[in-house]
């Protein structure tokens, strides 16, 4: 039970290990980070008793980047047959669970062994509760079994409010079929990820305005719009007709850089592809004088030392920020739906309800 595990997009292990190792040299707790590269997956190996515990109750899963989903636990290698019976034995120890959630790590190993792991939920999950090990209580920990192989799993223990929202961490969202790109996914992704849905009504009401910047062909403005919400739509492509014809859309022949509207808005979005450093100069200059009042903005990663300028740009917003006086909370994730780039929400918390 001293090894955290955690799951993450193909190719970002080395960015996993190296955020985890950083949170964990800060916190004082021994150990080391490996991830195979392109597994899907990274470890910390805790080398004092009671590590990995410590490391997931000093830390917020919900505030680590490249992370997808995360356990505590030890590998269990299960037999041709009777593998229910092994993984009985070895949970016996641990405590009684409130849910289960078989994984499988996001690669095409991964998506073989989905399959067999849909009809093993089922039996192994009558057998523990016929033992006692899983009753219906959601205040208890979650058992997360990621299969490696149909001989290999890593039995783990999460907190269900210090993980993942879904299981590995994977949002399963339906593209809608009338929105006019695939993107619209990255920002429906970003409402659930950084936005209680008890607030949504709130936060995202029909009697709000936003600004899409770089909003062509419209795959986040259809997300504004979705919300009943006025988009000014900035782009010198085109959008959508379907867009326009909701008569909720206004769309401007302009740079997404230098425009600014005439009046604060309550929500400005980005996805421009465009050098981190230069993005991160926009989100201040709509945070910091005060042109709306929360935002969800892509970073686009460079090449090599990804999670090394992500957090040198969240560590320079902060102290802008913090220089001006200025309240912001600021939240960045690799969204599943993400490619090479992270997203960021940031939201002014000085500013009075409209």
């Amino acid at each position: 039970m001293n090894t955290l595990f955690m799951h993450c997009r193909p190719g970002f292990e080395g960015e996993v290990c190296a955020e985890i190792s950083e949170h964990a040299a800060r916190l004082g707790i021994a150990g080391y980070a490996k991830g195979k590269p392109h597994s899907a997956s990274a470890e910390f190996v805790c080398t004092e008793e009671g590590g990995a515990e410590r490391l997931m109750g000093a830390l917020r899963f919900s505030e680590l980047i490249f992370p997808r989903q995360w356990a505590r636990g030890g590998y269990v290698e299960l037999p041709e047959s009777d593998r229910i019976s092994v993984l009985l034995a070895q949970l016996a120890e641990l405590p009684v669970f409130g849910s289960l959630w078989l994984e499988v790590l996001d690669s095409n190993d991964g998506k073989e062994l989905s399959t067999f792991c849909r009809k093993f939920e089922v039996p192994l999950r009558k057998a523990l509760e016929k033992a006692g090990r899983l009753v219906d209580d959601a205040s208890r920990p979650r058992l997360l079994l990621t299969f490696i192989s149909g001989r290999r799993v890593f039995a783990g223990v999460a907190p269900v409010n210090n993980s993942a929202l879904w299981p590995m961490g994977i949002a399963r969202l339906k593209f809608p079929r009338e929105a006019p790109s695939r993107s619209t996914l990255k920002l429906e992704e970003a409402w659930h990820q950084f936005i209680p849905r008890e607030q949504w009504d709130q936060r995202l009401g029909d009697d709000m305005t936003g600004v899409d910047l770089g909003a062509s062909p419209g795959g986040w403005t259809y997300q504004l719009v979705r919300r009943g919400m006025l988009v000014t739509a900035i782009d010198n492509g085109p959008m959508a007709e379907s867009l326009m014809d909701t008569g909720l859309v206004q769309h401007l022949m302009a740079d997404g850089f230098t425009w600014q509207p005439k009046q604060p808005v309550d929500w400005m979005v980005c996805d421009i592809v465009e050098k981190p450093a230069r993005t991160t100069s926009l989100i201040e200059t709509w945070l910091g004088e005060g042109l709306c009042r929360e935002a969800v903005v892509n970073l686009k990663l460079p090449m090599k030392q990804r999670y090394a300028e992500v957090r040198r740009l969240l560590d320079r917003m902060e102290a802008t920020f913090k220089a001006r006086k200025i309240r912001v909370s600021i939240a960045c994730k690799q969204l599943y739906h993400d490619r090479e780039e992270v997203t960021c929400h940031l939201r002014r918390l000085d500013l009075k309800p409209r």
